[in-house]
């Protein structure tokens, strides 16, 4: 669990990364990676927080 945590964490920071490189250099390619890695770990982490809400909840 503590690894998943981490991942997303790790993954989210990647995107900020990829956020400031388009920042700095204006090229659409970093903008264009943040957004697909930013969307598909939001996508995993509510997955991910949903499936411990339902163990909590069953």
């Amino acid at each position: 669990m503590l690894v998943f945590r981490w991942a997303i964490l790790l993954l989210l920071m990647v995107a900020g990364v990829s956020f400031a490189f388009y920042a700095g250099t204006g090229q659409a390619r970093y903008r264009r990676f943040g957004w697909i890695v930013l969307k598909w770990t939001l996508l995993a982490a509510f997955g991910f927080f949903a499936v411990l809400i339902a163990e909590r909840v069953a």
